[in-house]
């Protein structure tokens, strides 16, 4: 997935590799979905969306998913991409039977705006949990949406 090494920012000195990805994918408790830049918006198996600018990565267990990736290239961000395919991502766990979402990023991460617009709310942090390609320490925010009632 060429898209993930392009959508994150370096600083964050993202520690997943392609080979986790695959290895997380084999798993099949997983899936993805690509976006292009006109919107469209292909989940694992389809036809690939070339070029893709933006993509999720989940994990699903029970009742629960967990939004293990998630980017837009820096080029194409502000322009609706990572809120149509966050709306997707929500809809379609939803339809997966999914009554939470949880998700965990770095603080100071400006993601957090869309993810709050979206009705995920913080529910944790773990203080100095990332470490930066800087070297910064940065806390780990954990935050959740339901779905439905549990």
């Amino acid at each position: 997935m060429g898209v993930m090494s392009r959508a994150f920012d370096p600083q964050f000195g993202e520690a997943w590799n392609r080979r986790q990805v695959a290895d997380a994918l084999i798993l099949g408790t997983c899936r993805y979905a690509l976006i292009g830049a006109d919107g469209a918006i292909v989940e694992d198996g389809e036809a690939p969306v070339a070029p893709a600018f933006g993509f999720f990565l989940a994990r699903h267990v029970l009742d629960d998913e967990e939004l293990l990736l998630f980017a837009v290239e820096r080029d194409h961000r502000r322009r609706g991409l990572g809120g149509k395919l966050l709306d997707h991502f929500c809809r379609s766990s939803a339809d997966n039977g999914v009554s939470r979402i949880f998700l965990e990023m770095r603080a100071g991460n400006p993601a957090a705006r869309l993810y709050e617009s979206r009705g995920f709310q913080l529910v944790g942090k773990r203080p100095a949990y990332y470490r930066g390609a800087d070297g910064t320490n940065r806390d780990a925010l954990t935050y959740q949406r339901l779905l439905r009632a549990s």
